[in-house]
């Protein structure tokens, strides 16, 4: 894992856990909030063991609610990973907030992350909201090899003045220091109850869904600007063999200009992210994966309610 050997962390108290021989079966969801750019699609990640979220260094790179689910013989716990908490500027925003917020209110177990350069006042009316939850609350204070000893419990002090009623715990999701100990402490602190879903079934999300956000991961990696923000991506053909999957997708954007940007000097800028797309997609699959990727634009397709609903973001 990156950053393991080298990351310097301080002295910091590990959780003990109590072990039940009398366990009962526990199911629950266990939803992660927290601003954008924290590392809550890492943490979903590296909890899960599995790559569920995209994780890219730029804000607002999850635009969904996306769940994860662990399966175990006396336990499922239902991971939701969500968009960072910010002030809508337009009606995308409004709908990833809309799935910020409906975290809170189906939550078991909420995980607020963190980290330790933001201050623990930011957004102020989102807090106000965990504040009133009656369910247990962990924030998970991330990116702590970037800090020191003092600063963080400073840090902790003021975050259990700001939630008094929050389990406060340091992490550092990229390096997975303390992620085991979280993993944990959920499974204490899970409710007894049935399992939610089929116990081989490890998401909410059909194919075509991570077939999209991988795309559109590549073009947060290598597109600059406001150009990552403007795309939406689409699946108009899955077929899938035993041996091989083959895709058509659509890169829809805003304006001819963006358009132009996405294909680049005689197509390279395209092939480059449909090349690198395809890559992880085979080694997401496990199959061998033929993709067209083609451009379209679908005129301010952000701030119009049809096309968001069409493209899954208007809540049920």
């Amino acid at each position: 894992m990156l950053g393991c050997k080298e990351a310097h962390f301080p002295p910091l108290f590990l959780l003990f856990i109590i072990h039940n021989s009398n366990v009962q079966h526990k199911a629950g969801f266990v939803n992660i909030v927290g601003n954008p750019n924290v590392g809550k699609s890492t943490l979903m990640n590296q909890l899960m063991g599995e790559r569920i979220s995209i994780a890219t260094f730029k804000a607002q790179t999850t635009r969904h609610r996306i769940m994860g689910i662990i399966n175990t013989d006396d336990a499922q716990i239902v991971f939701s990973d969500t968009p960072g908490v910010l002030k809508p500027n337009y009606k995308l925003q409004e709908e990833m907030l809309a799935f910020s917020v409906s975290a809170l209110q189906d939550a078991d177990i909420l995980l607020y992350v963190t980290d330790v350069v933001e201050k623990p006042d930011k957004n102020s009316d989102f807090l106000d909201k965990v504040k009133r939850m009656d369910v247990p609350v962990m924030v998970l204070i991330n990116k702590i090899d970037l800090s020191n000893q003092q600063e963080l419990e400073k840090l902790v002090a003021q975050w259990h003045e700001n939630l008094p009623q929050a389990e406060i715990i340091p992490i550092s999701a990229k390096a997975k220091f303390n992620v085991d100990q979280v993993l944990a402490r959920i499974k204490q602190l899970l409710p007894e109850s049935p399992a939610y879903f089929g116990k081989d079934q490890w998401t909410d999300k059909p194919a075509r869904f991570f077939v999209t956000e991988i795309i559109r991961e590549k073009i947060l990696l290598y597109y600059d600007k406001e150009i990552p923000y403007a795309v939406e991506v689409a699946v108009e053909q899955f077929k899938e063999t035993e041996n091989s999957i083959h895709i058509n997708a659509v890169i829809y954007v805003e304006r001819d200009s963006q358009k132009g940007i996405i294909i680049g000097h005689k197509g390279f800028a395209l092939k480059k992210v449909s090349t690198e797309a395809r890559k992880t997609l085979e080694k997401f699959f496990g199959k061998s994966i033929f993709l067209e990727v083609f451009v379209k634009v679908d005129k301010d397709w952000r701030s119009n309610v049809k096309r968001l609903e069409a493209y899954g973001y208007k809540l049920d």
